[in-house]
């Protein structure tokens, strides 16, 4: 696939990449502590962290995934779509619930509110396990998008994994979170451009969006499936787990998942948080659609051309047709835009890498070091430490991901079945924590074990089930769990310490009710034309 990259191309490539160290260079010059470099200050408004947050979840897999999962899937199609029909409504939860309280207490670690509403184990527990998540899921994508890179390019796995990562490492150690959120909106924006670019070079060849649509697959076409409901029919994504499944892992993801909630922690106010998980609810389903429909139009031209499937690189004697979109581009662009082609599939990648190694290093300097360490720090030691964790983490997910090669190819998807494992007894925990003021340490403990022993038992034992669902029986076991054993520890145990600062603050002094308000009225009313939208293709 490599041979039609030009010196052109790696010119294009190379100045984007020198320019991402130069503008890391730049923002590090305004850092003075470890609140700058992990969430700006506080001093961010709601554009570039919205954005930065869609550059997160539009990974590499995503962009390559999607439209092969809508283009040649077994059982796929545009029935991706319906999965986001959820996220307007979990965006409504957040505000109201989740982020007043976090807002209020300015946090710097998510995991760090645990302590305060609980005790110190039950904040290194769930800080652990997403270390431990986050870590092994890091390595395995660097495995994977360096794979894709030497497929590409030719370069060779080792170079590959220098190319993206260890740049990536670096523009992110310097740069801090300023520098993760800036570069996201660079990055989003040549993403962005690239795929309208492929989109409507793929309308144009196949006469029309309305002709694209028609001649792809009547099954594809299908955008709502009600016929199955994913628990015990073995259909994954049936419409119920995706809407229901789908509000608990976001609610799960973008509230109590750190790699998401830093940048809501930088901004300015709680209005301006609120700003900007409304404007995520509405622009994520733009988002998602457009790389769907490249995966439409891409299903389209492979008919119209034989001989393009069997130019795919083959993975266990099949075509890897995560690789149909890169192709297209190394045959169908000139030289120079396969540059910034190839530059887009690498900001779909580092916009994702350079989040996760940021939070892991905050989560390592504010709930293990830190509070070892003592508070006696001057702020640009904070600093130094800082960096330093995070060139840590950069190297040892780029070391791993030279060892995670025999088990990637499964692992990829048990990944996403990890994550949904304690997605939901997470949530749990932080649920009861804001809303059940009797809720204590051990009895929230107890039950995110349960959560997670139950859910791992529904992946042993019960593989008909969609994994989508899991994010609603962790949250749910985990629940009556901690409920029971805290009725029963709370008649042994008669000194509670006062929680009326930690638990759900409505934000009625400062505005932010007010302005949620207005924001979930709209991402409502959203949510349901979406879902019109989406009956209306699959009627059509």
């Amino acid at each position: 696939m490599h041979h039609a990259i030009t010196t052109l191309d790696w010119i294009v490539i190379g100045t984007y990449l020198v320019f991402l160290i130069a503008f890391a260079l730049w923002l590090a010059r305004g850092q003075s502590n470890r609140e700058d470099y992990y969430v700006a200050g506080r001093e961010m408004g709601a554009w570039p962290i919205a954005i930065s947050v869609m550059a997160t979840q539009c990974s590499t897999n995503s962009i390559l995934g999607a439209p092969a999962f809508v283009a040649f899937a077994a059982g796929g199609g545009l029935v991706w779509l319906q999965y986001e029909l959820a996220l307007p409504f979990a965006m409504v939860v957040l505000m109201f619930i989740f982020m007043p309280t976090f807002n209020r207490l300015q946090l710097i670690s998510v995991y760090s509110y645990l302590e305060r509403r609980f005790d110190s184990k039950t904040r290194r527990l769930v800080a652990g396990l997403f270390l431990f998540v986050r870590a092994f899921a890091t390595a395995v994508t660097v495995y994977s998008i360096a794979i894709v890179t030497d497929l590409i390019s030719g370069i060779g796995f080792f170079w590959s994994v220098v190319l993206l990562g260890v740049f990536t490492v670096i523009y992110d150690a310097i740069g801090g979170i300023k520098g993760v959120v800036y570069s996201d909106v660079l990055q989003m924006c040549i993403l962005v451009s690239v795929l309208a670019l492929l989109l409507f070079m793929l309308v144009e060849g196949a006469g029309g969006f309305r002709a694209m649509l028609e001649a792809l697959e009547p099954e594809r076409r299908r955008t709502i499936d009600f016929s199955h409901h994913g628990f015990g029919d073995g259909n994954t994504f049936a419409f119920w787990p995706m809407l229901i499944g789908g509000f608990f892992l976001y609610i799960s993801y973008y509230g109590c998942d750190q790699s998401q909630v830093q940048r809501e922690l930088c901004a300015k106010n709680i209005q301006e948080t609120n700003k900007a998980l409304f404007i995520n609810g509405l622009l994520r389903f733009p988002l998602v659609a457009l790389y769907c429909l490249v995966g439409v139009g891409i299903a389209v031209y492979a008919t119209g051309s034989p001989d393009f499937i069997s130019k795919l690189p083959h993975t266990d004697g099949s075509p890897n047709y995560n690789l149909a979109v890169p192709l297209y581009i190394l045959t169908q662009l000139p030289a120079g835009l396969i540059g910034l082609a190839l530059v887009a599939l690498f900001a779909a990648a580092m916009s994702s890498l350079d989040s996760v190694l940021n939070s892991l290093s905050a989560t390592t300097m504010e709930d293990f070091v830190r509070p070892f360490a003592g508070q006696g720090w001057l702020s640009d030691h904070e600093l130094a430490t800082s960096r330093l964790i995070t060139l840590c983490w950069g190297a040892l997910t780029l070391g791993m991901a030279f060892f995670v090669g025999d088990i990637a190819s499964t692992v990829l998807e048990a990944i996403n079945k990890i994550g949904s494992l304690a997605n939901g007894p997470i949530l749990a925990v932080f649920t009861l924590g804001l809303l059940v003021p009797r809720s204590t340490g051990t009895s929230v403990c107890l039950g995110l074990l349960a959560g997670i022993l139950f859910n791992a038992w529904l992946w042993l034992f019960a593989p008909q089930v969609s994994w989508l669902w899991w994010n609603v029986t962790g949250f749910v076991v985990t629940g009556l769990v901690s409920t029971a054993s805290a009725t029963l520890l709370n008649g042994l145990v008669t000194d509670f310490s006062p929680i009326e600062h930690v638990t759900l603050y409505r934000g009625q002094k400062d505005g932010g009710t007010t302005g949620a308000t207005a924001y979930s009225l709209l991402l409502t009313l959203w949510g349901v034309l979406l879902l019109c939208v989406l009956l209306w293709l699959q009627g059509g």
